[in-house]
């Protein structure tokens, strides 16, 4: 995408469950590489009950119910201030299981766009993914000048999202 990234926002949306079921609950989670190894472990994974060390990687926004009000869920991420010796971060989404297992394609108005100030990046609906349990949405990495770009990366995994943390940015799905 055209331009150096700044702060941009990664924001979910689900429908509440139908009347009588187990709430749904959805995580944005982000895993963020050194530049050194860009497609090892994550140096840190950021989610609902965590943020980056430094603060560049936070949820500003967070639901375990999805309540159908549009965006529930809002992470944060400030790639203007985001360390050198960061180069690469994968930001995926979760379903967490309890309840019984469920899939993308159980999940009603499931959808994320990302977003720097007005201007939108990226949207996504799941379909592609329906029958995964977790799934990345973008790559956002450093180019040789230090500037961050983003790209699609849209891959479903069949994991918890404990797993999916340690997984989602490696280079081939599950």
């Amino acid at each position: 995408m055209g331009g150096e990234l700044g702060r941009v926002e990664v924001k979910l949306r689900w429908d509440p469950s139908p009347y009588g079921e187990p709430p749904r609950h959805l995580d944005i989670m982000a895993a963020t590489y050194s530049v050194d190894c860009p497609y090892g472990r994550p140096v840190y994974v950021v989610h609902t009950e965590s943020r980056s060390p430094d603060g560049t990687i936070n949820m500003s926004r967070h639901s375990e119910t999805g309540l159908g009000l549009g965006f529930v869920e809002v992470m944060v991420l400030e790639f203007d201030r985001m360390s050198p010796a960061y180069g690469r971060v994968v930001v995926g989404v979760a379903i967490h299981q309890d309840g019984g297992p469920r899939a993308f394609g159980d999940i009603s108005n499931a959808g994320v766009v990302v977003v720097e100030g007005y201007r939108k990046l990226q949207t996504e609906d799941f379909a592609q993914v329906a029958g995964a349990t977790a799934a990345t949405v973008a790559e956002f990495s450093r180019d040789t000048s230090g500037r961050w770009g983003l790209r699609e990366m849209v891959r479903g995994f069949d994991a918890d999202p404990v797993l999916f943390a340690a997984e989602m940015g490696s280079i081939r799905e599950r």
